[in-house]
């Protein structure tokens, strides 16, 4: 009579083992292959290698504002989303250069030639080993603005719980996995039993800085509706930006647009001179 209950529950756990497997594959889908070079963007630039809280060896690209900007004292350190690599992000790296910013770009454990496997623990750590060199390179942490595209906002909304920043970005970014994957996947019993999180609209709440949210009426993988979520969710001072195109195309769709966002964005919050240091 116990054989069919062992079988049973032998079957509970292959199924669960399953579960876990695909949520990792949906959440997570690097590229070790490098699309370009750093160096097509025909500015100043460094390779950095950090190191991870406890241990993981990341790869970064940093590109300094130009020496005469009035904004060279700010920089967007960009989490990127859950596919590719830096290296596949170069257009965004041109535009927001543009705005007078300094860029950080570094790949989390997993991707490109970063170290380990992601998990959801693990970008975080990286994302706080980031913070950490800009802040070694001089970087205030209250001029800092860290930039979390689509996956990467769950990772920049907690960074900004963890570590000291002065703004944050939230681009093209869904409230929680719980609901993204529910939306996704509705035959699967995704809010039940899914164990990776990044559940940014809860933690919003708790952070105290300004904070834009980006995304576009037109995305057709991650609704609007979760950055009228996201939005509501935040302290003030809040906004929100209607961007164009799809869920990755904003630079072609509406490429002036978007810069003028970021750039009022910059001149309400971060408008002021660098604190003189002792």
């Amino acid at each position: 009579m116990r054989q069919p209950r062992l079988a049973n529950r032998s079957l509970v756990g292959h199924c669960q083992c399953v579960l876990r497997w695909f949520e990792h594959r949906q959440v997570y889908v690097p590229s070790r292959k490098m699309e370009a070079r750093p160096a097509e963007l025909g500015r100043p630039f460094e390779e950095v290698t950090l190191t991870a809280g406890d241990g993981v060896r990341l790869h970064a690209w940093f590109f300094p504002a130009r020496p005469v900007s009035p904004r060279g004292h700010l920089a967007f350190l960009l989490c990127h989303g859950n596919a590719g690599n830096i290296s596949h992000r170069l257009g965004f790296y041109r535009a927001w250069l543009e705005l007078g910013v300094s860029v950080f770009a570094f790949d989390y454990r997993g991707y490109g030639r970063s170290e380990g496997k992601p998990t959801e623990e693990g970008t975080y750590r990286d994302a706080q080993a980031a913070a950490q060199w800009l802040r070694t390179r001089g970087l205030a942490p209250e001029n800092i603005i860290v930039i979390g595209k689509s996956l990467g906002g769950g990772v920049a909304a907690e960074l900004a719980l963890r570590e000291t920043v002065g703004g944050l970005i939230l681009q093209s970014t869904f409230t929680s996995i719980g609901d993204i994957g529910a939306e996704l996947f509705p035959w699967l019993p995704v809010r039940r039993l899914h164990r990776i999180h990044y559940n940014t609209v809860h933690k919003l709440p708790r952070i105290h800085v300004p904070v834009l949210v980006a995304h576009s009426r037109g995305d057709d993988l991650i609704g609007f509706d979760h950055a009228e979520r996201n939005y509501a969710a935040a302290n003030q001072p809040n906004s929100l930006l209607e961007i164009g195109g799809g869920h990755v195309d904003v630079l072609e769709a509406d490429r002036l647009g978007y810069l003028r966002g970021l750039d009022q964005f910059l001149t309400t919050h971060f408008n002021h001179a660098p604190a003189a240091k002792s």
